[in-house]
């Protein structure tokens, strides 16, 4: 098979799709791995050493996206990778279709087969592709939080630890998965009062035992969040449902009432953000201001540390990328039951549900989308 990778075009995106080492690991089982000229700077990997891995190093991403059979990215296409995207080509890279119905469209309308990383999913329901994202997204939350919170700039100037006389900033996180774990380990590192919603209890035993004492464990409904943010000062959105887009947990005047200089950090702009003021920004233009409370919205957030996340991105996916190029797209997916269930769009159809119910299109099962 020929997998190709291209350097990404998102802002301040610095992840690449394969490192040299992935490249080598598909040459050596046979396969032709074409990378885009570049693609592997923004993690200092040369062109040098994609040529030296076996790679056949390509000037334009025209040419990647025209040879190969299977497409290994990091985010999903912007609009001028749209015409590039064909029928009988694989497109493996993390989608967000529900926040991002445009792509939807031009998915469908390729016929391309589209398999989301953040959607494979093993049979005891974790997400083995968002996992390591997921972990570097917390943990920076927290970081991040902590940073907008001090001055110059428009937070209230305080101390996320706080000091003896002066009490710990009181940090906030709706959701219990891998996004929160992290982000609580880190708040709880720095001595933050922190309070954690969840709507499912097993989750939230889990906080209590790894962090006993340390934190405050709450069911989630609107009455209990809008209470506990009267005067937050950092609020972290790591709420996910797969596939599909996050729920607005979090209302104009909840942010409100968390009061001028607070922070918020929704992890979930990526699906869409769970408060009611978030929008997408940027890593060179993160923030703003709203109801006077700064909003860090950017949606691909580990981009900002580009060698630990390609790394540990690649250590993920490359087993199933290895699976897709021995086998070929149908008989791995056919296989595969969690590889399958990444898959978003194939031959013109939504074959995930939850995807196709946030879009209003139909359903198809995969085994019926599937090209012969």
């Amino acid at each position: 098979m020929i997998v190709g990778t291209v350097r990404e075009i998102k802002n301040e995106e610095f992840r690449v799709g394969l490192t040299p080492e992935g490249a080598h690991a598909l040459v050596d089982a046979g396969h032709t791995v074409l990378v885009e000229r570049g693609a592997g700077a923004g993690i200092l990997a040369s062109d040098d050493r994609y040529c030296k891995a076996g790679a056949t190093v390509i000037d334009h991403a025209r040419e990647v996206w025209e040879r190969a059979d299977l497409i290994v990215k990091v985010k999903e296409p912007l609009f001028p990778e749209y015409p590039l995207i064909r029928d009988q080509q694989t497109l493996f890279t993390y989608l967000h279709l529900a926040a991002a119905p445009e792509l939807a469209k031009v998915l469908i309308a390729s016929k391309v087969t589209a398999i989301a990383y953040e959607t494979v999913q093993l049979p005891d329901g974790s997400l083995p592709l968002l996992i390591p994202m997921s972990q570097i997204a917390g943990r920076m939350a927290t970081e991040i939080g902590a940073h907008y919170l001090r001055k110059p700039g428009p937070g209230r100037g305080k101390l996320i630890s706080g000091l003896p006389g002066a009490p710990p900033a009181h940090v906030v996180v709706l959701g219990a998965g891998i996004v929160a774990e992290n982000a609580i380990e880190t708040a709880v590192a720095l001595g933050a009062r922190v309070t954690v919603f969840d709507t499912r209890l097993e989750k939230l035993r889990r906080v209590q035992q790894l962090w006993p004492g340390r934190t405050t464990t709450l069911m989630s409904s609107p009455l209990a969040i809008a209470k506990a943010l009267r005067g937050a000062d950092v609020l972290i959105c790591a709420v996910l449902v797969p596939g599909a887009s996050a729920p607005k947990l979090v209302t104009r005047a909840m942010v409100r009432g968390m009061g001028e200089g607070a922070v918020i950090v929704d992890v979930s702009i990526d699906q869409g953000g769970t408060c009611e003021t978030s929008r997408v920004t940027t890593h060179d233009d993160p923030i703003y201001v709203e109801e006077g409370v700064v909003h860090y919205c950017v949606a691909n957030m580990p981009g900002a540390v580009p060698q630990t996340s390609t790394a540990a991105l690649t250590a993920a996916t490359l087993p199933y990328v290895l699976k897709l190029a021995n086998l070929g797209t149908r008989e791995a997916l056919l296989e595969d039951a969690s590889l399958a269930k990444g898959v978003l769009v194939s031959e013109g159809h939504v074959t995930y549900e939850a995807l196709a119910a946030s879009l209003g299109l139909p359903f198809v099962e995969l085994a019926r989308a599937l090209p012969e």
